[in-house]
């Protein structure tokens, strides 16, 4: 008898918990809404030619328009995920692929002209 009151009252106040926040809003204590708009979808940057686009860790890009070379550091370059291949400073970045920052060390691409980028995650424009 013990163990079922104590079954329900367990049931009960992981309902109340469940209830108290919608997921995705602002209330849920997870994440913010914010930060999964952030780094959950893939949103439009435009960059002036000249310009410096750097990739936090994890950083999702890819090239839409305009020419565009490697920034690497030295500890490697791009991944190419498309190609399978590591970009290294000053090659050219192929349009249409998809390209992974993978260490918040400065890498990442110097427009030769204005470009347009699909990005997802954190980039900091520099000029």
């Amino acid at each position: 008898m013990l163990v079922a009151a104590a079954l329900l009252v367990g049931l009960a106040a992981g309902r109340v918990m469940a209830e108290t926040a919608e997921p995705g809003t602002g209330g849920d204590p997870l994440v913010s809404k914010s930060y999964v708009d952030l780094v959950a979808l893939y949103r439009v940057v435009e960059v002036s030619a000249g310009q410096k686009v750097i990739g936090e860790a994890g950083t999702e890009l890819v090239l839409r328009g305009g020419r565009a070379t490697a920034i690497d550091s030295a500890l490697g370059g791009l991944l190419d995920v498309t190609a399978g291949t590591d970009i290294r400073g000053g090659s050219r970045i192929p349009a249409n692929h998809l390209i992974v920052v993978p260490r918040s060390d400065g890498r990442g691409f110097q427009a030769e002209t204005d470009l347009v980028l699909m990005v997802k995650g954190r980039v900091t424009i520099q000029d």
